[in-house]
């Protein structure tokens, strides 16, 4: 999408990581913005619909914000993460709080360039791939990166977080 600058791709574009942002018509009908992304765009980009990636905002019970960064098909493990994360547990964070202290809307969170750098784990799977796709920051835009920028950029920490 040319033109299209969300601060997760002036992240990648300031740090000179080499990447590819995917648009897609959004639906404002969907509520699986996940689901929705794979059904644009997998078989378009010869993707398997786990090499997309879903970013999700949990609470800790230390009452911290974190992200946790999964294949679209796969269910969180809240556990799992808070585990990688360092605490006992977690829940899935109140929209309000997950839009407020990341800068993006829900279904348009990225893991890159939010107001507020949070505590990431990205699941373990990323590493299988040479290629992933994660929200750019909009509905309707991806970014197609390497797992391990991804994982650098975030300063995130990598395991095994789906149930």
């Amino acid at each position: 999408m040319a033109g299209a600058s969300t601060p997760a791709i002036r992240t990648l574009t300031a740090a000179k990581i080499p990447h590819r942002v995917h648009s897609y018509t959004h639906d404002p009908r969907s509520d699986s913005y996940g689901a929705e992304a794979v059904d644009a765009l997998a078989a378009d980009l010869g993707l398997a619909a786990a090499q997309i990636f879903k970013t999700l905002v949990i609470e800790l019970s230390t009452g911290a914000l974190a992200v946790a960064v999964l294949p679209v098909p796969d269910s969180l493990s809240l556990k799992a993460a808070a585990a990688a994360l360092g605490a006992p547990k977690a829940a899935m964070a109140d929209k309000v709080k997950a839009e407020r202290a990341t800068g993006y809307v829900l279904g348009g969170i990225s893991p890159l360039g939010q107001r507020k750098s949070l505590p990431t784990v990205v699941d373990a799977s990323a590493l299988n791939w040479e290629r992933i796709l994660c929200s750019a920051g909009k509905r309707g835009l991806e970014i197609d990166l390497a797992p391990a920028d991804l994982i650098a950029t975030t300063a995130a920490v990598t395991a095994q977080i789906t149930a």
